[in-house]
């Protein structure tokens, strides 16, 4: 019998090809728990910078806006109404504000999003369970040389 790659496997393989497979299997389960947890840091910085993204753009209208909107709307509710232009003025700041409010809103919902991920908790459960298994697994005895007997002798892993 035979591994897929053709190895033996059981008892055909030596201590060398045993010890080489645990360490690529470890190694692998390493590099794995790695790309989990930057997969899901990843997602959380995602969020984190849309919702950045979103208070950088609720400033930027409320500053850029302001002077330009307010006059152009002002003017064009002056001219659609005939009202006093200062009434004008008015309503044309509090519709700048309410589009502000609106984009702070999006920055808000998208900022509890990303404090609401809590990081890798995939991989931090994952490796608690690796380090478990690890701590629980025995390890075999080897024979000892001792005054021309052979004896058997735990291997400490402290």
């Amino acid at each position: 019998m035979s591994a897929p790659d053709g190895s033996p496997v059981g008892a055909e393989r030596s201590i060398g090809q045993l010890f080489a497979s645990a360490t690529t299997e470890m190694s692998a389960l390493v590099h794995d728990e790695i790309a989990l947890a930057k997969a899901q840091l990843k997602q959380d910085v995602k969020r984190g910078a849309v919702g950045g993204g979103a208070f950088a753009a609720a400033g930027a209208v409320l500053i850029f806006s302001l002077p330009m909107l307010s006059f152009a709307l002002a003017y064009g509710i002056r001219t659609w109404s005939n009202w006093n232009l200062a009434i004008c003025f008015v309503l044309s700041f509090a519709a700048n504000v309410l589009v502000a409010a609106v984009l702070a809103l999006i920055g808000v919902v998208f900022a509890k999003k990303a404090k609401k991920g809590q990081g890798p908790q995939k991989v931090a459960a994952s490796m608690k369970e690796t380090a478990g298994v690890l701590q629980n697994a025995k390890p075999h005895p080897r024979p000892e040389r001792v005054e021309d007997t052979v004896k058997a002798v735990a291997r400490s892993s402290s």
